[in-house]
């Protein structure tokens, strides 16, 4: 492990999640590993969560499938979002699950299939709102008949809540909407609706989960599962009027001690979001002058030796986290964790003990 900066996953707190959202839905649970997991790390997610009884996954590339494929991960994967035909041939030969929203890319994948001798599987998209991708609802029916008539077996039928979370009104539309496609395709199909917010807000059935696996939304006994951790490359005392970073905009006033710790906006710390650091004793540390791409400078009470370890980003909800500091920039968390670098590496932690390094 890298001695400098690293982020640390907790599984036992995911397994804590992941309990919680399962009791709380009536159908199946499927987690969402896309963009690596939100930045947490998609393939040992993956691995532990299918102990745990996952029994899909789902991914919004095929090249996000496919590195699960190759670390081992059997179960089905599902492509969110719309296939593009040009993917068609690689989508199915990892054994991916795509989703269509397009008779093109129907088309294409049942050619391909032909080709290579396999049976084409899919789950179709239908738009009741989102206006992203995915047939109208109003054509389910017409779509689900056109793209069974070219040889696709269509296994699932979803769609995406667009204001779960913010507009409850529009989302009795969609689940509306959804009711109807439902009667209009009958049963024997795979379907799903809900997201984190629509599971925990409104209930639901078959639902996809993101946010919510993470910890990632507060209020309903969820916990995040990330922390960044990092020691400090040098510890320094200040005069009265040295100037510190770019810029100089902190101004000592002389007798303040001073840490860099080795990671900064290249690492995805958010410039002007990072406003506190906890030292190794759990206090707030204020930052000192701007971040840089690699490093971050805070301010002590005393010195600490280059072996403590400070926790930049926090497993909470409170003022060093991932909602802090998207609450700061005007985003999301999700944006957030996305941008964490994958220079920093992963640690995977079962209680005391470190399960996996992924560099």
């Amino acid at each position: 492990m890298e001695a400098r900066a690293w982020v640390e996953v907790d599984l036992l707190a995911l397994r804590a999640n992941w309990n919680l959202l399962r009791a709380r839905a009536k159908g199946e649970v499927i987690p969402v590993l896309k963009a690596d997991a939100y930045g947490h790390g998609a393939l040992p997610l993956a691995r532990f969560l299918g102990s745990l009884g996952a029994k899909r996954l789902a991914v919004a590339t095929v090249g996000e499938g496919r590195a699960l494929r190759k670390g081992g991960v059997e179960g089905e994967v599902l492509l969110l979002g719309s296939l593009h035909p040009l993917e068609a041939e690689e989508a199915l030969r990892w054994n991916l699950v795509p989703s269509l929203s397009t008779l093109e890319a129907a088309r294409a994948l049942a050619e391909r299939a032909r080709a290579l001798g396999l049976t084409p599987r899919a789950h179709l998209k239908v738009d009741t709102g989102m206006r992203r991708v995915g047939f109208p609802w109003e054509e389910a029916r017409e779509a689900l008949q056109a793209v069974a008539a070219l040889g696709v077996r269509v296994e699932g039928v979803y769609s995406h809540l667009a204001t779960a979370g913010e507009d409850a009104a529009f989302v009795e539309v969609q689940r509306a909407r959804f009711q109807k496609v439902r009667e209009a395709l009958g049963e024997g199909y795979f379907y799903h609706l809900e997201n984190s917010y629509g599971l925990l807000l409104h209930g639901g059935e078959n639902v996809r989960v993101g946010l919510a696996l993470y910890g990632l939304v507060p209020g309903f006994g969820l916990k995040p599962i990330l922390r960044l951790l990092a020691r400090p490359t040098l510890v320094k005392r200040l005069r009265a009027g040295d100037r510190v970073g770019y810029g100089g905009e902190y101004l000592a006033q002389g007798g303040e001690w001073l840490a860099t710790l080795p990671v900064g906006y290249a690492d995805g710390l958010p410039r002007g979001a990072v406003r506190f650091v906890r030292g190794p004793g759990g206090e707030l540390l204020p930052a000192a002058g701007r971040i840089s791409m690699d490093q971050t400078t805070v301010l002590l009470p005393e010195p600490l030796p280059l072996e403590a370890v400070f926790e930049v980003l926090s497993p909470d909800f409170g003022p060093t986290g991932l909602l802090a500091w998207a609450e700061a920039r005007g985003t999301i968390p999700y944006e957030v964790a996305v941008h964490l670098s994958r220079r920093l590496p992963r640690v995977y932690r079962h209680g005391e003990e470190v399960r996996e390094v992924l560099d």
